[in-house]
């Protein structure tokens, strides 16, 4: 435009006039040429401003389709990413349901754990109470038992034959004596020697060093472990030779369930047994009939009269016994009990007031080895 301005501008300029002699003036000499000069310039000028508009247009194009084409990437990563966010909206949601459900569950296992752990308590609760009370008990016989006046309710060898008869014990020991008023041979007749319980209790007696120097070792840390000085002597002096039998395999059978109270010795029912040979009782025979006539007794193999029967464990057969097996068995469930009263505390007394009386129940032991033992009359 301002080119334009200046053409105009120019051609505006008056042309030259040629003045004529005479005083005359003549139209212009050259005013033809310098218009075309002034169209051509504009002309130029035109095509110039043309190609300039040109370029731009193309450049602004250009910068246009490259703005579009940043716009369209960034509306496809914001897509992309609305759709991140979206997936991870949903995961969240499900974590929070599958936490929440989670919590919820282990909340319900917690209620239920935790109502059969008080049931469970209780019931723990009401056993320790029964336990408790047993102890007592348990604690007022032994306190109120010494070697010299035992307590006849914890001794119930020691009353008088007609109150005691015969009777039957659950799953552990009878306590019985193997000495008394009177020692009996194998046939069941009196000697004619007798020995009291109140001279055995007034006796002369004189402790052992050795013995008893390896007892209160053994009292510091007491124990059924064999492996103390105390107790493998027992074992080897009294344990294993009163349990020694002819049958050794059952013979091993008592002894293991002797040590581990689950042996039961029980007379046999008072009801009739048939008249049969003795050979038809072997080990083990009818349950609940009173041996009246011999049978073989299950641990020496001897024909003998067998009122009584043991049982190893809860399910294990029966086996008859004769009375020198059964004093045998007694004497050293005897040893066995008293030592496990010594293990729970239940005995009060003196180092050598239980010394002797672990000595009393091994001479026990050793009588009824030797084949001495007592029976229940009536």
């Amino acid at each position: 435009m301002m080119l334009c301005f200046c053409c105009r501008l120019v051609d505006l300029d008056p042309e030259p006039v040629t003045v004529v002699e005479g005083g005359s003036r003549d139209g212009p000499v050259s005013g033809r040429p310098h218009g075309d000069l002034c169209r051509l310039r504009s002309s130029s000028l035109e095509i110039k401003e043309k190609e300039i508009r040109e370029k731009g247009s193309e450049i602004l194009r250009e910068q246009l389709d490259a703005a579009k084409m940043e716009l369209k990437l960034k509306d496809k990563e914001c897509e992309r990413l609305s759709q991140v966010r979206n997936q991870l909206e949903q995961e969240l949601e499900e974590l929070t349901a599958s936490l929440f459900e989670e919590a919820h569950k282990m909340v319900r296992e917690a209620n239920v754990k935790q109502a059969g752990a008080e049931k469970q308590l209780k019931e723990a609760q009401g056993k320790i109470d029964v336990l408790q009370a047993e102890v007592t008990a348990l604690k007022t016989l032994v306190l109120t038992s010494t070697p010299s006046s035992p307590n006849r309710q914890l001794h119930p060898q020691l009353q008088s034959s007609g109150s005691r008869g015969s009777h039957r014990r659950g799953v552990g020991h009878i306590r019985t004596n193997s000495v008394g008023t009177a020692f009996q041979t194998s046939s069941g007749k009196p000697e004619p020697s007798t020995v009291s319980i109140q001279s055995v209790a007034t006796e002369e007696r004189e402790m052992d060093s050795v013995l008893f120097a390896e007892f209160l070792l053994w009292r510091e840390h007491p124990s059924l472990d064999r492996s103390s000085a105390f107790l493998s002597r027992v074992y080897r002096e009294d344990i294993g030779p009163c349990l020694s039998f002819t049958r050794s395999e059952l013979s091993q059978l008592v002894q293991r369930a002797v040590e581990n109270n689950s042996l039961t010795i029980e007379p046999v029912a008072m009801s009739a047994l048939p008249m049969v040979k003795a050979s038809a009782l072997e080990c083990g025979g009818p349950n609940g009939f009173r041996a009246s006539v011999e049978t073989k007794c299950a641990l020496s193999g001897l024909s003998r009269v067998c009122q009584h029967r043991i049982k190893l464990g809860d399910k294990g057969s029966y086996y008859y016994i004769s009375p020198s097996s059964r004093a045998r068995i007694t004497a050293v469930c005897n040893f066995f009990t008293y030592i496990r009263y010594i293990l729970q505390g239940l005995v009060r007394q003196n180092a050598e007031q239980i010394f002797w009386e672990v000595m009393r129940l091994r001479r026990e032991m050793t009588v009824a080895k030797l084949g001495f033992y007592l029976t229940d009359q009536g």
